[in-house]
């Protein structure tokens, strides 16, 4: 009788552990993945590259919840006060994660409330404009900036958003004046150009390539020292005359403060296996951005970059006296 009610302990306690041991699998459903922007934008684009083959590694679905507004401040706040279970993850770039720290008042801190995961792929911006505008080419289109009347009207994804430091990087350079038009995101910016409503924009190089080859825009240059495989017939800032003119965006991964480290090594392997994807990076390729080498793919690597960022642009920002409530 005593080995029966052993037998029985021994089968009751294994019953309640199985259920434990299950709890403990990470992940046992979907993830949401913030995107602080409207749907179509460049950081939109990147997220739906990369849903499916991370869907693959980690076993769960992706969830894409686009929450715009305040130059992507609002989304990653969500992503800050979500519980530390690796279920929200923030997808997010230099001006979410870095500008954002000296043009808002934040309830948070950037570099201290969130969890690195991983580098993502970097863009560099074009220097596009409306097709309507005559100029050929950069140094036709500073002609004609500098002839007109009134100050170029100038979209960006928001106030302090990294086009927008390319903007004005832009009127040091060369002596134009831009008057700035902020958007909740680039999607929206591009929509107006394309339409005319606006002069001109510094957009990626992945949100702009389809219009530019469908001929919606032009694309005066590139704001890198190399050509991008993808569109080598658009010249760098360099070759078209305006020398300096450099303005890259990095993307990431973060998650909120306390998140276990394995939960982290699983997103960011899973964020390595889809990088690594031939089919993933032509299609990247195709949109301009750059995948970073293997071992720069780190959580180690974005906190340091991300801090070396808010180092160089928070001084800048706050002496330009760029601030949003």
């Amino acid at each position: 009788m005593p080995r029966l009610v052993t037998l029985a302990l021994a089968a009751g306690l294994l019953g309640t552990a199985l259920p434990c041991a299950r709890a403990q699998v990470y992940p046992s459903r979907p993830i949401t993945v913030i995107v602080p922007f409207p749907a179509g934008g460049p950081t939109d684009s990147l997220m739906r590259v990369l849903s499916e083959p991370m869907r693959k590694s980690l076993g769960q679905s992706l969830i894409i919840d686009n929450v715009s507004g305040a130059t992507g401040s609002l989304g990653v706040a969500r992503v800050v006060q979500a519980a530390p279970d690796g279920y929200t993850v923030s997808i997010g770039n230099t001006a979410t994660h870095v500008i954002n720290g000296a043009v808002f008042n934040l309830k948070y801190d950037l570099l201290n409330d969130l969890e690195p995961v991983a580098l993502l792929p970097s863009s560099p911006f074009l220097l596009d404009a409306r097709t309507s505008i005559p100029a050929k080419s950069l140094q036709e289109f500073l002609a004609w900036a500098k002839a007109s009347p009134k100050p170029l009207s100038a979209g960006t994804p928001g106030v302090g958003s990294i086009p927008q430091m390319a903007g004005i990087l832009l009127e040091n350079l060369t002596g134009v004046h831009l008057q700035f038009v902020p958007y909740r995101g680039a999607a929206p910016a591009m929509q107006d150009l394309i339409a005319g409503q606006i002069d001109m924009m510094f957009d990626q190089a992945g949100n702009s390539l389809p219009q530019v080859r469908a001929g919606a825009i032009r694309a005066y240059a590139v704001t890198a020292k190399t050509r991008l495989a993808s569109a080598p017939d658009i010249p760098t800032a360099d070759e078209a005359g305006v020398p300096g003119l450099y303005a890259t965006v990095w993307n990431g991964f973060w998650v909120p403060k306390g998140t276990p480290p394995e939960i982290v090594a699983k997103l960011d392997a899973a964020a390595v296996d889809a990088l690594a994807d031939p089919t993933v990076r032509q299609r990247l390729a195709d949109l301009g951005l750059e995948i970073p080498p293997r071992d720069q793919q780190t959580p180690k690597a974005l906190a340091a970059l991300q801090k070396a960022d808010a180092e160089k642009w928070w001084p800048i920002i706050k002496a330009a006296n760029i601030k949003m409530e």
